[in-house]
């Protein structure tokens, strides 16, 4: 399908109208060879509260974004370059079914379908688009992969200490090593990795002291010593690694409560025909 598909006109129109749906605020996504396999909404665990993200499923490539107005305007666009992708099938929850993993060296995250069989063709897709990718540019899997956040309410005091009971004047931290819900005090710390940011980031006092031990050690078998990248907390932005919670807040008025986000007239199997 690929093969048959990449540079036709049916393609690139297809293409041209999901930029034209992100506008301004996406980055351009045709490319020679570029093919858009399919696309359907799914909802992903946000830090705060599960939410309906639109994606877009490229040859090359995992785009999502925030649902302004379904088949028109969309925002906070991310691009996933499929070699980074790892999948990992997760059990039901009470609140969620048909979960999985999407894992990659800068972000993990857990996503949800309306069906078994959704989930089935998502993944389906997925790999066998990956496989194919690797295959072509010879690259091994990705082995290290960002830890996934804990959402907030999964929790009301702090994963590390156990002690401090979350409120309104006591906030949330993750810890962007292990991804746990950790006080103030637990997350004093920062290090730098460069795999997920060129900044020092926010890490909790456990994953520091390994962190920290693991940088003497190889500063060791160098014959250096070398210290951590670290700053004070002084102007420390809050925790996020969300997208656009904010906007999708003050848009909530706008969602009515019964409404269906999975109702789509375009399936996998027809999505070309």
């Amino acid at each position: 399908m690929v093969d048959h598909l990449a540079n036709t006109e049916i393609n690139s129109q297809r293409i041209a109208a999901v930029e034209s749906c992100f506008g301004a605020s996406g980055q351009p996504l045709a490319l020679p060879g570029r093919v858009l396999l399919g696309e359907g909404i799914l909802t992903k665990e946000c830090r705060k509260k599960p939410k309906p993200r639109i994606f877009f499923l490229f040859n090359d490539i995992l785009v999502y974004g925030s649902i302004i107005i379904n088949k028109r305007k969309y925002n906070s666009q991310h691009i996933i370059p499929l070699e980074d992708v790892t999948l990992e099938t997760l059990p039901d929850t009470l609140q969620m079914k048909n979960r999985w993993m999407i894992k990659t060296s800068k972000k993990s995250f857990v996503v949800s379908a309306a069906s078994l069989t959704e989930r089935k063709e998502w993944i389906s897709h997925l790999e066998e688009c990956i496989k194919h990718l690797l295959t072509k540019t010879g690259r091994q899997p990705c082995r290290e992969h960002a830890a996934p956040w804990i959402p907030d309410k999964a929790t009301d005091i702090c994963m590390r200490c156990t002690q401090t009971k979350f409120s309104t004047l006591t906030r949330r931290h993750h810890c962007r090593k292990c991804g746990f819900v950790v006080c103030a005090d637990c997350s004093r710390q920062r290090f730098l990795m460069p795999r997920l940011s060129p900044k020092p980031l926010r890490v909790c006092n456990l994953c520091y002291r390994q962190l920290l031990a693991e940088k003497k050690k190889e500063a060791a078998a160098e014959g250096r010593q070398t210290e951590p990248a670290r700053s004070a907390l002084q102007g420390y932005e809050p925790s996020s690694g969300d997208d656009s919670d904010k906007s999708d807040d003050e848009r909530a008025e706008h969602w009515p409560a019964d409404t269906e986000f999975y109702t789509s007239e375009v399936c996998w199997s027809s999505f070309h025909s």
